[in-house]
């Protein structure tokens, strides 16, 4: 198959960020008066993922996601807070912190931009992701940005990939690869939308037979060949 169009996620598939997510939200609690413990960052991720998952299969809105992550955090801390001005801070920490390239990415995107054409699919915020792309040197290899906020709708919901679809001038599906490091929203929403995933697999996580991947990476070097670009 000869791709033309490369539809990448952003947060680790080409941005680390799990590094960059850390350091932020140790500055958040820091700024807050609060030891950032391993307890308390579990009560956040199990908070946080929980949220993104009822925005994922659309039970509550964004909104609700980013202003009660932290005053639910802390409320189960036992503390009152205000998740809006919390939430706030925690945008521009991430979008002010040295953006971490996943290994490869920068010099895959460079190379590969000159024989394909390449656009950002992302659940994120918008300004957020924008700057941090900006900031990453990743923006310029880009045609376009698609995010969740804008569309109001988020991968893996088909009408995301819809709108992404026919906001690309000349989209051919056939043509088309998704390449993203999650099974359940980037590979899930190829599949339901007819379009061919590439799953970025770096820690040799078990897949799985219900959402199958055209083709599974570990490196994003390995796109070189899939794309038959040239090394």
């Amino acid at each position: 198959m000869s791709y033309k169009l490369l539809l990448f996620d952003l947060d680790d598939t080409l941005l680390d960020f799990g590094a960059i997510e850390t350091d932020s939200l140790n500055k958040l609690f820091e700024q807050h008066g609060y030891t950032c413990s391993d307890e308390l960052l579990d009560i956040y991720h199990s908070v946080n993922k929980q949220l993104w998952k009822e925005y994922e299969n659309g039970k509550v809105g964004l909104d609700v996601v980013l202003n009660s992550r932290f005053s639910e955090t802390m409320l189960r801390w036992g503390e009152v807070v205000d998740g809006v001005k919390w939430e706030k801070l925690y945008r521009e920490l991430l979008g002010n912190s040295s953006q971490l390239l996943m290994e490869g990415a920068l010099e895959v995107c460079q190379r590969l931009s000159a024989s394909h054409r390449l656009f950002i699919i992302t659940n994120g915020i918008t300004q957020t992701q924008i700057k941090r792309l900006k900031q990453s040197g990743l923006y310029e290899f880009f045609e376009d940005i698609f995010d969740s906020q804008s569309i109001g709708y988020q991968k893996p919901s088909s009408t995301f990939f819809d709108y992404v679809g026919s906001h690309i001038q000349d989209f051919d599906r056939k043509e088309a690869l998704i390449i993203g490091d999650s099974l359940y929203t980037d590979i899930k929403g190829g599949l339901h939308s007819g379009i061919d995933t590439c799953w970025v697999n770096r820690t040799s996580h078990k897949g799985s037979s219900e959402i199958p991947s055209t083709f599974t990476i570990t490196s994003l070097t390995e796109l070189y060949d899939i794309c038959s670009a040239i090394k």
